[in-house]
């Protein structure tokens, strides 16, 4: 019996979109061990996905590091691996495909590339990417289009009991220091609308370790757990229970998106909903070229009618 590996690094909205492709490669390969080598902040995650075997650590070291390529080299060697689907499709996987992994089955999307052709030559969503890069390989398409992220859910029934007596709304008002460009400035005046509009309904933010102290400054429930950033798997809990969602563009916004929830993504200039598959029927994208321009009465005459069936 052979084994199969997946290669996907992060980040945390790219995990959430992979499960669909996770399944159907699952599906397919139903008879054969699948693994999956991603990166540390994930590994509890992906250790509860049903559609994985079992989960490989890349710390992601730089390649100038023999020593540590060396022993990654030997650990996937270990595992006699038939077949790669790389859904990174990172310069990092290309060399890992040229140096560490002498495997003619790989799946990535540089392989469905036309001569003269790069990556940026793919206008489709990501999704859909995914989509052309399966059925390249062979693999039946079910799943990949619709993620379900409810496999990582974890019951949060005690941390609920502490905070709410009423339905709350959701909302991520973080983004990475490093993108500060997806964050939209005005999250304390939208509260202060919806709390002077419907008094029954309670706001909650959940932020993760190097949010904590931004956080306090949000008018709103601080939810932790003994002081402590909810787990990814509690996060998908919590999200679970709101009645409704309001996210930038971040991974959790991508995860309430692949629960199935009712909410509203923010979007600037960076980038389209459409492009990173973020929008589905029932959770839905306000995008401007400029979010500092995007007012708080502009954002809740968009939700309001949402808002008002929160009872």
């Amino acid at each position: 019996m052979s084994n199969i590996l997946i290669i996907k690094h992060g980040s945390l909205g790219d995990i959430v979109q992979i499960s669909g492709v996770l399944r159907d490669i699952r599906e397919t390969h139903h008879d054969e061990k699948i693994f999956i080598l991603t990166t540390l902040p994930y590994v509890e995650l992906l250790s509860k996905c049903p559609y994985l075997d079992g989960v490989l650590i890349d710390k992601r070291l730089p390649r100038w590091n023999f020593l540590y390529l060396i022993k990654l080299k030997k650990l996937l060697k270990k595992y006699n691996f038939s077949t790669v689907y790389d859904l990174q499709n990172s310069s990092r996987t290309s060399f890992y495909r040229k140096y560490l992994l002498n495997i003619s089955n790989w799946s990535s999307t540089e392989m469905m590339l036309k001569k003269n052709k790069k990556k940026v030559d793919f206008e489709v969503s990501v999704l859909n990417r995914f989509k052309n890069q399966l059925d390249f390989s062979n693999v039946k398409i079910k799943h990949t289009l619709k993620p379900d992220f409810s496999w990582a859910i974890s019951n949060v029934e005690k941390i609920l009991n502490k905070h709410f007596s009423k339905n709350f709304i959701l909302l991520f008002p973080f983004c990475s220091p490093k993108l500060l460009h997806k964050k939209w400035p005005y999250f304390n005046d939208l509260i202060k609308i919806i709390k002077n509009k419907h008094e029954n309904i309670e706001i909650a933010v959940a932020p993760g370790p190097d949010e904590i102290e931004e956080a306090n400054k949000i008018e709103s429930n601080l939810i932790l757990d003994n002081n402590k950033s909810l787990n990814i798997m509690q996060l998908a809990g919590l999200i679970m229970k709101a009645r409704y969602i309001i996210a930038n563009d971040t991974g959790p916004a991508h995860m309430a998106a692949h629960l199935g929830k009712v909410g509203t993504v923010l979007f600037g200039h960076h980038t389209t909903a459409e492009k990173v598959s973020i929008e589905t029927d029932k959770f839905k994208a306000i995008t401007v070229k400029d979010l500092n321009q995007l007012t708080a009465e502009n954002v809740y005459s968009k939700i309001r009618k949402d808002i008002e069936l929160i009872n």
